[in-house]
């Protein structure tokens, strides 16, 4: 009997993540001598520093924009910017981003224009980017429904023979879905090279993790699927830096897929639409304020002189003047067409769809 040529995950079982989440850079900006993560250099500190504070200001951006009226609407993720920008800074170039609706900030720090990263949001197109210019999938609303996809592209990469790995952004609430246990199960077994980086910001909309799952850490469940587990703390850039760099690199090796839990806090709304006080303590708010991202950072390279006041005005002036383009664009009237609405859609336009259009087009007096 030939020996089958399916790739099985090892026999032996990945140790258990650890329940408390590791990390590099503590609460109050002091190193933590962790050695479980090797520790990015002093510039990709630097770099996270930087990307967080311009981040942080486009996020604030578009948050204004949704009051205005000039977004449908926006998922903030305030709190979150060590997942958002350590994770995409962690990505090669060859690589693949899969984000989710609420990753806007690592679309911008990968690269992609910020107003096409906003025209989702805003309604005028189906995705603003070019995936394939910035290999980057279009943001995804459904939960987990763009997990299956990535590990679908990095087994044909693979196949290909191509030196890639795909990075799936999801939320805690997502690991309750099945598309994610679909993901995970065929990802392990064929050792695609696939990093799933769950942020797991405390609150699906409404409901706390205590409800939607009974494991130690979320990064437990990588262990069933035969696959490593590792719970970072979401909230110390340098950690998810780290975390996500080495797995990505044990993809790309042949290792196969992992799984990242980041324990963080959306310190916003679900969205401009929600009431977060009616589910969350304000102490809640409070413990997480003390521990921002952005602060402890930069308290830790403040105290070995790797930045000063004129580093942080220079980053807040670049943040200001992203924030200021998106301002003078978003505030330009779009020429739309509405009947690129059928575009893109089914590769041939099915009738009923094509009497739409028609009926469209001369109800608004298009050719």
């Amino acid at each position: 009997m030939k020996p089958s040529r399916i790739a099985h995950a090892p026999a032996q079982a990945p140790p258990l993540p650890s329940a408390e989440p590791i990390a590099l850079v503590d609460r109050t900006g002091r190193r933590t001598g962790e050695s479980a993560l090797a520790g990015p250099d002093q510039d990709v500190l630097i770099q996270l520093l930087r990307r967080m504070v311009v981040g942080r200001r486009f996020d604030r951006q578009a948050g204004a924009l949704a009051r205005q009226g000039r977004l449908a609407v926006y998922p903030s993720s305030h709190g979150q910017e060590a997942c958002q920008v350590g994770a995409a800074l962690a990505l090669a170039g060859r690589d693949w981003l899969f984000p989710t609706y609420r990753d806007s900030v690592a679309l911008v720090t990968r690269g992609v224009d910020p107003v096409e990263v906003l025209t989702l949001l805003r309604g005028n197109w189906h995705s603003g980017y070019d995936p394939h210019r910035h290999r980057c999938a279009p943001q995804c609303t459904p939960l987990a429904t763009s997990a299956p996809h990535a590990v679908g592209l990095a087994w044909a990469a693979r196949r290909a023979g191509e030196d890639a790995a795909a990075l799936v952004l999801m939320g805690d609430g997502a690991t309750s879905e099945g598309d994610a246990h679909e993901a995970f199960n065929f990802a392990a077994v064929w050792r695609a090279p696939v990093v799933f980086l769950v942020q797991n910001n405390q609150w699906a909309i409404s409901v706390p993790v205590a409800k939607q799952s009974a494991a130690p850490t979320l990064a437990h469940k990588a262990v069933g699927y035969g696959m490593p587990g590792l719970h970072v703390d979401g909230n110390d850039a340098a950690a998810v830096y780290a975390a996500v760099s080495g797995a990505l690199q044990a993809a790309r090796a042949g290792a196969g897929p992992a799984l990242i839990e980041a324990r963080t806090y959306r310190m916003d709304p679900h969205t401009n639409s929600d009431d977060p006080a009616r589910y969350r303590s304000p102490e809640d708010d409070r413990y997480w304020a003390e521990r921002d991202p952005l602060d402890r950072l930069e308290a830790l390279l403040r105290a070995e002189g790797a930045v000063d006041d004129a580093a942080m005005e220079r980053f807040a002036a670049e943040g200001e003047r992203l924030a200021a383009r998106v301002r003078e664009r978003m505030a330009a009237e779009d020429d739309l067409s509405p009947g690129e609405l059928f575009e893109h859609v089914y590769a041939s336009v099915p009738e009923h769809l094509r009497r739409q259009r028609e009926e469209l087009s001369a109800a608004i007096g298009e050719e």
